[in-house]
């Protein structure tokens, strides 16, 4: 007996999900239980927390890319009308590495009036070298900008390499992009008094931040309560309280006044953090019937001052039994912003530049993409699995009838149709987080942990998870999340928190309903295997025992409370999924506009808790691979090192006209359901990018190397295939 399970008279009780077939609100279509709050304007973010007393704060950021502060005077900005506090965070003979690079904090009364002494602080810089050009490697080792990340060779490589009936070269690539949240970094912190603070910050960690405040202010752990009701948007970006969450805790300290540090659009866009570039030149062979044997790869990219860029080990991308290959890995160090994990780490690179490379190879043997990637499914870790999504995906998005070899598609007013395919993979493990449970006498249930909602519905996952077990409505359970004073909870990313919440909910609420039943059990003489919780009532088999408030009377006057924490291996979560993507686009031949007509992902994740909030995450992804696929990209003037396009008009985005029509389909057979629940968050933007980069190959014939497949970029293809 596993330690989730408990004993009752007649035997053992088992922690797992109910059968399928008797679920009424679990893999259901749930609206958000806060979707009311969010869209009325009521629910509160850290960036509209305004106590009485507020300091505003705006930020002097560098200019420069690189370069050594000379003199840096902020007297003059201490004499602006309304500034209570000039904060020095880099002083003189300090480096600067990027445009964006803080500096100093004005803290005043009004913003506008922080803005005044942020342009009066004085300050002059000595220029150093500076190089930002992460796409010539050759350039970049001339300038003794790089190092090796590893270089790996088997040992049967060259020979496969020299047999392969058919090989194609090709250089892909995939740019860096900014993080550039709804709501940007930033928190408000209060003293409230020498040795207490209350931080609202915008946090995927709210567990973790406390000790990185209490840290910079000097005073202990437990006095720093952290709150995060809500979030616009991390994806990765938001684990630490950052230099500027730091920042605002001891200003307010210094200041004894509360104080907002929110960061501008254009330093959110420079200063969080950006997803790593990747760069590379692919070689990969296959036999005389189609089976990829060897694989060649010489990548690049840059992660910023560090010099990183995606690891090696994610290339060939869900093709990971190619046994032969060769792959050299080199990171680039610029005078750009830093890295910081971008939703599904390395794996959107890692899928545009393996499945482009293995859909040109399909071309030049002439066999059509769906046959050649479906041929190699042998190579990946899920070949029945792809197969099945492969084979879902073409008959809704009527592949065979509509696919046609690259460029041999139908032509109308210079515009030509595309398909493509791409496949992902991602982990989705539960994290390890904390619940307390409480049930009421009076019937309702109350869920608290330090968890944190970051708009994926957290709170109403949680509330369908109880409801479910405890057959109830929803309106009968109140969620407690996003306080560090809460029972401690995992950070949120890697798609691991509906997991860590699926798990210790359901195990703390299957303890209590049990205790529950052995009450019911002893009050009307019935055996308590034989109960069951499900319309607000109790039933013993078919027969109706009481109702659910009668029985929860019998806890007397007292709530009864249960503790629950995971991650655990009793079946009520997993890891691995797998999925495919294909794009539908129209590729104007004269203007080089890509347009997307249809854009499906068919994805796995186990048990679905809720289906309406596991399709906003897969329609989301799509979106944002949309936008990295055709527009979203961070353009470095070379000769200055200055981040051109650091605003949202020209940071391109797409709008709700740009994305065509979006599929989540959702494979769903019994042993899914029976796997329990993965994480969903990171694997629907990950083949986006591959998808779409195909489906504009098949149509025009020629590939567009790099991403993203601009006007500018898709006729430069053009016209080279012409010369």
């Amino acid at each position: 007996m596993s330690d989730t399970d408990t004993k009752s008279k007649a035997g053992t009780r088992k922690v797992g999900w109910k059968p399928r077939g008797e679920n009424t609100l679990l893999g259901t279509r749930i609206p958000r239980i806060d979707g009311v709050e969010k869209a009325s304007g009521a629910a509160k973010y850290a960036a509209d927390i305004n106590t009485p007393g507020t300091l505003y704060v705006r930020l002097l950021t560098s200019d420069r890319p690189h370069a050594k502060i000379k003199k840096l005077n902020v007297k003059q900005a201490e004499k602006v009308p309304g500034v209570k506090m000039v904060h020095i965070i880099k002083d003189v003979d300090a480096e600067v590495h990027w445009d964006g690079d803080m500096i100093a904090a004005v803290a005043a009364e009004r913003i506008e009036q922080a803005m005044e002494g942020v342009k009066a602080i004085e300050v002059e810089y000595e220029a150093l070298p500076v190089y930002v050009d992460d796409k010539d490697v050759a350039a970049a080792e001339k300038a003794g900008r790089t190092k090796s990340l590893g270089n790996r060779e088997t040992k049967e490589f060259e020979s496969a390499l020299a047999r392969a009936a058919h090989k194609h070269s090709g250089f892909y690539g995939i740019p860096v992009i900014s993080h550039m949240c709804m709501e940007p970094h930033g928190s408000h912190c209060e003293w409230k008094d020498k040795e207490n603070l209350l931080a609202h910050v915008s946090t995927q960690w709210t567990s973790g931040i406390p000790g990185q405040l209490a840290q910079v202010a000097g005073v202990d752990a437990a006095n720093v309560t952290v709150i995060c009701n809500y979030v616009g948007g991390g994806f990765g970006s938001k684990f630490s309280a950052g230099e500027w969450g730091l920042v605002c805790a001891v200003m307010a300290q210094k200041a004894g006044r509360p104080i907002r540090l929110v960061l501008d659009r254009a330093t959110e866009l420079k200063t969080p953090g950006t997803r790593p570039s990747a760069f590379a030149e692919i070689t990969v062979g296959a036999d005389a019937d189609g089976n990829v044997t060897c694989w060649d790869s010489q990548q690049w990219g840059t992660s910023g001052p560090g010099g990183g860029t995606i690891s090696s080990g994610v290339l060939p991308y869900v093709f990971t039994k190619i046994k032969n290959y060769r792959r050299k890995t080199t990171g680039i160090s610029t005078d750009t912003g830093p890295y910081q994990a971008w939703r599904a780490p390395d794996h959107p690179q890692a899928a545009a530049l393996t499945h482009t490379a293995m859909d040109d190879l399909a071309a030049k043997i002439g066999m059509p993409s769906l046959d050649f990637f479906t041929k190699n499914l042998k190579l990946t870790d899920r070949a029945a699995l792809y197969a099945d999504e492969l084979a879902i995906g073409a008959k809704i998005m009527d592949w065979k009838a509509r696919w046609h070899p690259h460029g041999k598609g139908e032509k109308k007013s210079g515009v030509q149709q595309g398909l493509g395919l791409a496949l992902h993979t991602w982990g989705g493990a539960a994290n390890v987080s904390a619940v307390s449970l409480r049930v009421n006498p009076d019937g309702t249930v109350e869920s608290t942990s330090a968890t944190q909602d970051l708009g994926t519905g957290t709170r109403t996952c949680i509330a369908v998870i109880l409801a479910e077990t405890f057959g109830i409505p929803l309106s009968s359970v109140k969620v407690h999340i996003g306080s560090s004073k809460y029972p401690n909870a995992g950070g949120s990313g890697g798609s691991t928190t509906i997991g860590g919440i699926s798990g210790p909910n359901r195990r703390a609420a299957l303890d209590a309903l049990w205790k529950i039943y052995d009450l019911v059990a002893k009050r009307y003489k019935v055996d308590a295997d034989s109960l069951s919780a499900k319309n607000e009532k109790i039933y013993s088999g078919d027969k109706e025992v009481c109702s659910w408030k009668q029985a929860c009377g019998l806890l007397g006057p007292t709530p009864l409370e249960t503790q629950s924490k995971g991650k655990k291996n009793d079946g009520l979560t997993s890891q691995g999924v797998g999925g495919i993507q294909m794009a539908d686009v129209s590729v104007d031949t004269e203007t080089g506009v890509v347009r997307m007509n249809k854009m499906l992902c068919v994805q796995d994740c186990g048990t679905i808790i809720d289906l309406q909030t596991a399709e906003s995450q897969v329609l989301g992804g799509l979106i944002m691979g949309i936008s990295y696929s055709l527009s979203e990209e961070r353009i470095v003037d070379k000769a200055t090192g200055r981040y051109i396009n650091a605003d949202l008009e020209n940071y391109k985005l797409p709008r709700i006209g740009d994305v065509g029509e979006l599929i989540a389909e959702f494979y769903q057979p019994d042993d899914q359901y029976k796997k329990g629940v993965v994480g969903l968050g990171e694997p629907p933007v990950i083949s986006t990018g591959a998808a779409i980069s195909n489906a504009v190959a098949n149509a025009i014939g020629v590939r567009v190397p790099v991403l993203p497949m601009t006007p500018k970029r898709v006729l430069e293809a053009l016209k080279g295939a012409k010369a």
